[in-house]
């Protein structure tokens, strides 16, 4: 932890950020990918067809789609007009499905073609590359027009279409979207190990798993639509944001016999990096739609990690926490168990190693989803109790995530948190002398100690300086991170968040400014104006430091959404003064890509012309809050 006497090392200490999440990002302890899978041969002695058995898309007829995609664009949304041109089109697509799938443009405008698709089209076309599901599944532009068509389902699935009657094909009556999809995962299950351990066949047996659950996970979605798109374009895809859909009871059937191949060959999706991920997605799934089964399938991966050999540490799941495949399943595994099998595991296996883990390049994350899960106070305590001496120690080994996890834990139970704020600010030198007590909300939003935020050399065993507050006052506020701002957040949701609130309130406007207009500290503000424990006095308090820089805020990006939130709250005097120091730079709002905005939205224009037309409409917007928030304490 760090409590004893300063070292020359501990007093200059910045903490290493640590945020970084993912393959091979830096500092995160994961190398990069590097291991190139090897194709698999077809089960049964069958072998694929070779490339040139294939059709190739000629230049005429990808100019002829392009062509016809743009003028798509053109026609208005609702229309016979467009709904022929769909039809046509698709139609021409149907001949040439599996060309334009495997082309890298063509398979982007197919995509794009199957977004605009009604019912019986888009059955035609995903019948027509039906019978070449294992090429196109595993061709690095195939696999995503199929995971297109598997996306159309939530759109499609019960529309009056397919209640007409079955048109035919060229090989008899057309199937319903329903058959498509259960035959999609019939032929998927029997061959269920070769497609999730294909690099781009896990693509689609991921998204098929989403949809026979009727659940579209967010960053499954971001990874297909970042998938042919550079590396730095790519949005990044940590949270797993869930949108769910109505699907037939055919549908969870077959997603419980879709998973039960898990359990045949557990071993291959705990170890195999790439099957890995399609087991990641089964359970969360299934921990929404089935969660018997998803706790059975828990047990399965439990079992089999604890059943192999223990480790010089203890027990042999500790083994799997390290590996950068298995740590990865265990996160999920550690967000779906239920909170008795929560214990359990600490018990069995986390207990009186929590400080190695913390320490460790990868064990960490495990870790820190484990303290996400944390729901009782009969785990958070011993836990804390293990966890909070190492607290300093674990910063400064550039793992703060652990740390933000520990204190949302504190936050979300609701026990130890003014010991864990104690600890924190020890641990950022800003505890003792008590003046320096003012000064923790930019040594937590930067994460760095009093002495490297402030510059100050220290030498060891000296008293600490007292804090000089003309020094901080002149200093601008350091660079938010994203982890400093989630720390804050969690602290502001504590049951006295006075500290963090006097330490907002020394802030000087240009200060809470920067920090207003931060992508990450805007959030720190949120959280000001939302915590249940600020009450409005002290909300007032802090937020009175702006007067002057409300034009600044609005033509801000971040700054104009937190303005907007205060106004939101505001009473009718206050919103007076806002409209009033806006009004005054009325032009150079309206100039603004987003000072125009807010100018829209506090209606300006009419509190410069028409004042009392202007406050007899606030007055209304304030009494309709007032009914509604009536009726929401009720």
């Amino acid at each position: 932890m760090g409590l004893g006497p300063r070292s020359p090392h501990q007093a200059g200490r910045r903490f290493p950020a640590g945020g970084k999440r993912g393959r091979g990002a830096k500092g995160s302890g994961r190398p990069p990918p590097g291991r190139q899978r090897q194709p698999c041969p077809p089960p049964d002695g069958r072998s694929e067809p070779p490339p040139d058995a294939h059709p190739h898309l000629s230049p005429e007829a990808l100019g002829y789609f392009r062509r016809a995609l743009s003028a798509l664009k053109e026609v208005p949304e609702t229309g016979e007009e467009r709904e022929l041109m769909v039809h046509n089109v698709l139609k021409e697509v149907e001949a040439q499905a599996l060309a334009l799938a495997t082309n890298r443009a063509g398979s982007e405008m197919l995509q794009e073609l199957l977004g605009f698709s009604p019912l019986k089209p888009l059955c035609r076309v995903w019948a027509a590359l039906r019978p070449n599901l294992r090429f196109v599944a595993c061709h690095r532009c195939g696999v995503h027009v199929l995971q297109s068509a598997l996306l159309q389902l939530p759109r499609l699935l019960g529309s009056p279409a397919e209640e007409e009657e079955e048109e035919d094909g060229k090989d008899g009556p057309l199937e319903t979207l329903e058959e498509l999809g259960l035959g999609l995962a019939a032929e998927v299950c029997d061959d269920f190990l070769f497609y999730c351990g294909d690099t781009h066949g896990s693509f689609l047996v991921r998204t098929l798993l989403q949809v026979l659950g009727g659940t579209l996970l967010e960053s499954e979605r971001a990874r297909h639509r970042g998938s042919q798109l550079p590396e730095a374009q790519r949005a990044p895809s940590r949270e797993c944001k869930a949108t769910d859909f109505e699907v037939p009871e055919t549908f969870l059937n077959c997603l419980q016999n879709l998973s039960s191949c898990f359990l045949k060959d557990i071993a291959v999706f705990i170890t195999d990096k790439i099957s890995s991920f399609c087991l990641q997605v089964a359970l969360q799934i299934l921990h929404r739609k089935l969660p018997q089964f998803c706790a059975h399938l828990c047990n399965a991966v439990m079992g089999y990690l604890s059943s192999r050999n223990s480790s010089a540490d203890g027990s042999p799941l500790l083994l799997f926490l390290r590996d950068q495949t298995s740590s990865r399943l265990l996160e999920q595994v550690l967000l779906v168990l239920e909170p008795p099998k929560l214990q359990s595991l600490f018990e069995d296996h986390f207990q009186g190693q929590l400080q190695t883990l913390a320490a460790h390049p990868i064990a960490n994350f495990p870790l820190q989803r484990f303290l996400d899960a944390v729901t009782t106070p009969e785990l958070l305590s011993p836990v804390f109790e293990e966890l909070s001496p190492a607290l300093e120690a674990v910063l400064a080994r550039g793992h703060p995530g652990v740390v933000i996890a520990l204190v949302g834990a504190c936050h979300r139970v609701g026990i130890h948190q003014a010991q864990v704020l104690q600890l924190l600010l020890e641990a950022f030198h800003c505890a003792e002398p008590s003046s320096r007590l003012v000064a923790c909300v930019p040594l937590f939003a930067t994460l760095m100690t009093y002495e490297v935020y402030y510059g100050l050399a220290e030498e060891e065993g000296a008293v600490p300086a007292e804090h000089q507050v003309e020094m901080a006052t002149a200093r601008d506020l350091g660079e938010v991170t994203v982890l400093g701002s989630l720390l804050l957040q969690h602290l502001l949701h504590f049951s006295s968040p006075g500290l963090i609130l006097r330490s907002l309130g020394a802030l000087t406007g240009p200060q809470l400014l920067t920090l207003a207009q931060s992508p990450a500290g805007s959030h720190v503000l949120d959280a000001v104006l939302t915590s249940p424990s600020v009450t409005r006095k002290r909300r007032r308090r802090v937020l009175k430091t702006l007067k002057g820089q409300y034009v600044a805020l609005a033509c801000s990006r971040h700054g104009s959404r937190v303005l907007d939130a205060i106004w939101s709250g505001a009473a009718l005097g206050a919103r007076k003064e806002i409209a009033a120091e806006l009004g005054a730079r009325n032009q150079e709002l309206i100039r603004d890509p987003f000072g125009h905005h807010v100018a829209r939205n506090v209606a300006l224009t009419t509190f410069l012309k028409r004042r009392e037309a202007w406050e007899q409409q606030q007055g209304r917007v304030a009494k309709r809050r007032r009914a509604l928030n009536s009726i929401l304490e009720d």
